[in-house]
């Protein structure tokens, strides 16, 4: 098990410990507060066995467990904030409550009254203390392990000679305030087509000495010089942070890690917080679920028609680049003659010959599209993300606009802000174009933004405006 997910481990399994203590001791109270015979009971020991309190002690600690993963606080559990940790329990502790409070309303026998805001006072005290006592001792373990060198924390510092030397140093120099530890210097050689970067050496760098980071040192580099690095550097499924001042186009994704080190972008991950990622890709399996569920049946009619109109596979399946630029085969119901791509990769156009008598009809409805949710399922794509392209278009795509990398920051999506505002793309330079749109949605990504993008696609569907 690595450090990573041992000490991921060791927060779930405290919290639930403290979740039980609070449950307990909030029971307790509640018997005292509501007065035992009022509600039926004559002594505490009766009460604590009532086979629903029982229940209730088992299932309330999992549902505040689960309202603690979603919140984010698991995603990253190294090197926490404190000052992130305090106001993560603490907002946390108050969402749990008022779950808690709902859920015990539920139970007639022994239901805390809405107007008891007593019992509702100390349920967050026991909640929200409890938590963060638990958690407390969990972090500082954990802080003085890095800060005496026995855990590790390592960070790969790339970049031009000289600037990658001055964060390297500055990196030593505040280790033990902060826990971060160099592992290495990768200098970029500006004279190699590629800086000197090869992938899958840094691969190999960032497996053997386990790096949690990389740091990445612009100053001396151009801003497209910087977005051509970034394509090497964002497949590595690490975090790569710069300079505030690097990139304008990514400011407002700025995250103060500590108050001894320069703020940084990070730039392997999209402007949006562990809690929405969390309630977000719940929301995409839900949703997926539930639509293949419910369209079982008429997806299966349709594999029928597709396989009685035309010649070949009902399913298309086809390699897409997705999140960390890592490829997944994307599904669709093939709505083209199988020989459509004969003479190389071609984007389709109004009018366009190979697509098919039925396949003309699905892609105005986006029916062709429906296997697509068990790409969501999966984990290759999300509901409302950037449209994932092909190595080939890509690699065009690179050439006019360095920044598409940055795309590759999150899943790719079934439908995404820049289909419903601009609609398929028939050439490279309209690729280029209803980029803007994914950049301006990676900078606002929100679960209320997907929503609306989500309401005019149906729109869209329901309209026939999918071609």
């Amino acid at each position: 098990m690595t450090r990573t997910n041992s000490q991921r481990l060791k927060y779930i399994l405290v919290d639930l410990l403290t979740a039980n203590i609070a449950v307990f001791i909030f029971d307790i109270a509640r018997y005292y507060v509501l007065g035992g015979e009022n509600i039926g009971f004559r002594s505490l020991a009766a009460f604590l066995t009532f086979k629903v309190i029982i229940i209730e002690q088992v299932l309330i600690p999992l549902l505040l467990l689960g309202i603690n993963a979603l919140s984010g606080y698991y995603n990253r559990p190294l090197l926490k904030s404190r000052l992130q940790e305090l106001i993560n329990t603490i907002l946390v502790a108050g969402l749990q409550t008022v779950m808690v409070f709902l859920v015990l309303l539920t139970n007639q026998n022994t239901a805390v009254r809405s107007t008891n805001y007593e019992l509702l006072f100390y349920l967050f005290l026991l909640l929200g203390g409890c938590t963060y006592l638990g958690r407390w001792m969990v972090t500082s373990y954990a802080f003085r392990k890095f800060r005496k060198g026995k855990w590790k924390y390592n960070i790969l510092v790339i970049g031009l000679p000289d600037a990658s030397e001055t964060k390297a140093e500055n990196i030593r120099k505040n280790r033990g305030r902060t826990g971060f530890s160099l592992a290495g210097i990768v200098a970029l050689n500006p004279a190699d087509e590629n800086y000197g970067l090869n992938f899958r050496e840094l691969s190999e760098i960032r497996d053997r000495k386990d790096i949690k980071e990389i740091i990445f040192a612009t100053r001396g580099l151009e801003e497209s010089e910087i977005l051509k690095v970034l394509y090497t550097l964002i497949p590595l499924c690490v975090p790569v942070k710069i300079a505030t001042d690097s990139l304008p186009i990514l400011n407002s994704n700025i995250r103060l890690q500590s108050i001894y080190e320069e703020p940084y972008l990070d730039v392997a991950s999209a402007n949006v917080s562990d809690a929405v990622k969390n309630i977000k890709r719940s929301f995409d399996v839900l949703v997926s679920l539930c639509v293949l569920l419910v369209l079982g049946l008429p997806m299966a009619i349709m594999s029928v028609v597709i396989k009685c109109t035309s010649k070949g596979p009902v399913i298309f399946r086809q390699e897409r680049i997705g999140r960390h630029r890592r490829p997944f085969t994307i599904y669709k119901f093939r709505s083209m003659r199988t020989d459509a791509e004969a003479s190389g990769p071609q984007l389709s156009c109004e009018g366009d010959t190979r697509i098919t008598p039925i396949g003309a009809w699905m892609r105005k409805y986006r029916v062709d599209e429906l296997p697509q949710f068990w790409n969501v399922v999966k984990g290759d794509m999300s509901l409302v993300g950037p449209r994932p392209e092909r190595i080939h278009f890509i690699k065009l795509i690179m050439q006019q606009a360095p920044f598409y990398s940055l795309v590759h920051q999150v899943r790719p999506g079934i439908t995404s802000w820049g289909m419903v505002k601009y609609g398929y793309a028939k050439t490279v330079d309209e690729m280029v174009e209803r980029l803007r749109y994914d950049l301006i949605y990676l900078a606002n990504i929100s679960i209320t933004n997907d929503l609306k993008i989500l309401i005019y696609t149906v729109k869209t569907v329901f309209k026939g405006r999918g071609v």
